[in-house]
């Protein structure tokens, strides 16, 4: 339990307390009630909303309210005083010996410290990246990724059971021309000169080795045939090339996927054919003509009846066709059956999505809560592109490619804790420039830098105290941290809060912020040190001092620890 959980319960004690005497009536709503922060630390240590929350429900006036519950909260022993603010906020101040304890409970919780049940009983699928199986994945493959599998991670640090997901595009056009891309590579690695590779076609180098492997497995049985002989045989083995190559990219980010669902098998099993089916004993899909596309006139504009979806009914301007005139299904239609089927196994689906897909959005939505009469909660966020630069200068793209600098290259150079901390350190849907020289330069206006340099330095004076000769480890005497020092350990304790949030919005990059405001708290403790001798963390004449302060030291290191595993970025020991 930590102090802003512990607060929320003695308030709810409090609330039954004023039920049972008759003071509010039974049965109020609490889940907006808040304890957290107050936005000015002259203020307090702790606000909370309840009497603002419930004193409309209750027939009450908020400030009364809260003149009622303030001198309740103050009777706690952890409490120097609880005042009544504006229209009716309480502001909670607490005994220094509250944080002391705080700072026990980090240590004593390790690993664990800001972990929490929020989500228990929870099943959640997270989709993310999905890009089309045509070639290595890029920057703007990246940023999706890394806020996915952040998302994941944050979800199960607070109790829900996570599925991470990756639908294979492999139903569709793209993946013929990569199937004939392929087959140009084949005749290649059988010694023919293929010249330029034709407009239309994939010319990126990796697919140099997928045509060798096929040459090295059929020979030339293939080179001269018809298209029909060759395209289905080569177009498994592409794709199945291709997503061995994603998978190696994704490892670089230290990403495992747990499902790789495939388009063509979703069709292959009919389910586009049985979404369709439950959607018309609904009476939610039916036959009917679209308008006229705007612009578009009787001369050149055929009207035809097609099964559309009654997503104006959920919020959208206009229903959707699930299927196409020839009677193939709509790119809708095909992911309303992939998102039922998802649906099938958890109690949440979140996918993550290039902002180019933001016009889908709606309709999907609608698809979802018609498909599961909207028990299945679902959420979209979309990451916008990633701009490349050099000293301020956009990057020149990648020869492998053949179109774009891909996630491997970056990662080589920069290495997997940058590029990961990096694409968490805007909100997902902001754009994003990512400056080759910026995101690896020593300086505190680097985010990524600027944390691990705290966490390095916690563990530099830990090493220099144990080679000292003083004893680290042990109840250390909390007493002697000064004003300053427990104000690091508010902003410390304030972990678990954060986490918590973030997890109910989605959005990863709350953990990345919230790192970056403690490591710049500690740092400025640290810097201290650089005028006055005796407030540095390791005072060789100090024992006991140096012992506390190590303990603060250590503890703001397990909060910065927890908070990257997040991230899935590590900690480093130490920096050159």
């Amino acid at each position: 339990m930590t102090i802003y959980s512990e607060f929320a319960g003695h308030i709810g004690a409090i609330l039954d307390h004023l039920e049972e005497a008759g003071d509010l009536p039974a049965g109020l709503d609490r889940k907006n009630v808040a304890v957290e922060p107050p936005r000015d630390p002259s203020h307090g240590d702790l606000a909370t909303n309840v009497a603002m929350v419930l004193a409309k429900p209750a027939g009450k006036n908020p400030r009364e309210l809260a003149m009622i519950i303030a001198p309740k909260i103050a009777r706690f022993d952890s409490v120097a005083g609880a005042e009544v603010a504006g229209p009716g906020f309480i502001n909670i101040r607490l005994v220094d010996d509250a944080w002391r304890e705080e700072l026990r409970a980090i240590a004593a919780a390790g690993e664990n410290y800001g972990r929490s049940a929020m989500g228990a009983g929870k099943t959640v699928n997270i989709e993310y990246v999905s890009a089309n199986p045509t070639g290595p994945l890029h920057m703007g493959h990246c940023r999706g990724a890394v806020v996915g599998d952040a998302l994941a991670g944050l979800l199960e640090f607070t109790g829900h059971a996570v599925t991470r997901e990756y639908y294979i595009n492999d139903a569709g056009g793209q993946v013929d021309i990569l199937a004939r891309s392929t087959h140009l590579r084949y005749r290649e690695a059988l010694g023919e000169d293929i010249g330029e590779i034709p407009e239309g076609l994939y010319p990126g180098e990796y697919l140099k080795p997928v045509g060798e492997a096929l040459a090295a497995e059929f020979g030339d049985r293939y080179a001269a045939s018809e298209e029909t002989q060759w395209l289905a045989l080569f177009r498994e083995h592409s794709v199945a090339a291709m997503m061995d190559l994603i998978r190696a990219d994704l490892g670089l980010l230290g990403i495992a996927q747990e499902v790789f669902a495939s388009e063509a098998a979703v069709h292959a099993a009919g389910k586009p054919e049985a979404a369709e089916a439950e959607l018309r004993k609904r009476d939610l899909v039916y036959d009917g003509i679209l308008e006229a596309p705007k612009g578009k006139t009787l001369d050149d504009w055929e009207p035809v009846e097609l099964p559309l979806f009654r997503s104006t009914r959920f919020g959208d301007d206009q229903d959707r066709p699930i299927r196409k005139s020839d009677g193939s299904w709509t790119y809708f239609g095909a992911d309303l059956a992939y998102h039922f089927q998802k649906s099938q196994s958890a109690d949440m689906l979140i996918d993550i999505w290039g902002a180019d897909h933001a016009g889908t959005v709606k309709r999907i939505k609608a698809a979802v809560e018609a498909l599961t009469d909207g028990k299945t909660e679902f959420d979209v966020k979309l990451v916008q592109m990633v701009r490349l630069l050099r000293d301020g200068e956009p990057v020149k793209m990648s020869k492998r490619s053949g179109s774009f600098v891909t996630l491997a290259d970056v990662v080589e150079e920069v290495g997997k804790d940058v590029v990961r901390f990096t694409m968490l350190t805007r909100k997902a849907d902001a754009q994003m420039d990512f400056d080759f020289a910026k995101v690896v330069e020593a300086s505190k206006d680097n985010p990524v830098f600027y944390v691990q340099y705290a966490h390095a330095r916690i563990r530099s004076v830990h090493r220099r105290a144990q080679a000292e000769g003083i004893e680290i480890g042990g109840a250390a005497d909390l007493s002697l941290l000064d004003a300053e020092e427990l104000a690091l350990v508010k902003r410390a304790a304030q972990f678990p809060r954060i986490a918590e949030a973030a997890a109910n919005a989605h959005e990863p990059h709350r953990i990345a912020f919230y790192l970056g405001d403690l490591a710049a708290e500690f740092h400025a403790l640290w810097n201290r040190g650089n005028d006055h001798p005796e407030k540095r963390l390791l005072v060789a004449d100090a024992p006991d001092l140096t012992r506390a302060r190590l303990a603060l030291a250590e503890g703001i290191g397990q909060i910065i620890r927890n908070g990257l595993a997040i991230m899935g970025v590590e900690a480093v020991e130490e920096m050159e």
